[in-house]
């Protein structure tokens, strides 16, 4: 499996997955801005409009449909899913390619079946943690707070959110969140350790 990633480097892959909610965006922006860790972004494709002032090349690969679906076909996705009907997201195996070859280490936002897919097919490069928030109330206070989607969407997600909290043991490590700045230091601590191995 993991043969199917052209490059002879070879850096680490790092996993953040979590419910809507949790703050593994922030931790990951956070990991980003040290430049010891020698970090890059894996960014997703996704199927979905965008958001705000999202940029295509830079927060996604905007695809529409029916080219996310003919690279599935293609065999060009690492991992992918459909997270809500017609709305993809995965990650092409060209993007890891492009951050192994400056010899970077690739960190990841992505749900948490993705997060699982990678941990599979590269056992021993992932470093796949969970992080999860303080309970259900908390999550849906912060997804309100964030106010950037529909009270649907909200819903939506709050009903994802038990099966995905289901899944934190099948993960390397859990970061709890209850505290941002302790659950930043934690994930520091974790990612500096993985990548000096």
């Amino acid at each position: 499996m993991a043969d199917e990633i052209k490059t002879k480097k070879r850096g680490k892959l790092i996993v953040f997955s979590a419910p809507s909610g949790s703050g593994k965006t922030t931790i990951v922006r956070h990991l980003l801005q040290q430049p010891e860790l020698n970090l890059e972004f894996s960014i997703s494709a996704t199927s979905r409009e965008k958001r705000g002032q999202e940029i295509n090349g830079k927060d996604y690969y905007f695809l529409d449909i029916k080219d996310f679906k003919n690279r599935i076909r293609n065999e060009e996705f690492l991992e992918w899913e459909e997270v809500y009907r017609d709305n993809f997201y995965g990650t092409l195996k060209t993007e890891i390619e492009r951050i192994w070859a400056k010899g970077k280490n690739v960190i990841f936002d992505i749900d948490v079946s993705g997060g699982l897919r990678i941990k599979r097919k590269f056992p021993e490069e992932t470093l796949a943690v969970f992080v999860k928030p303080p309970d259900l109330n908390e999550l849906i206070k912060r997804l309100k707070l964030r106010g950037e989607e529909s009270p649907e969407k909200i819903s939506m997600r709050v009903a994802k959110a038990p099966a995905e909290l289901a899944t934190a043991p099948l993960f390397d490590v859990i970061v709890l969140n209850k505290n941002l700045e302790e659950a930043l230091e934690k994930s520091y601590q974790l990612v500096s350790e993985f990548v000096k191995k």
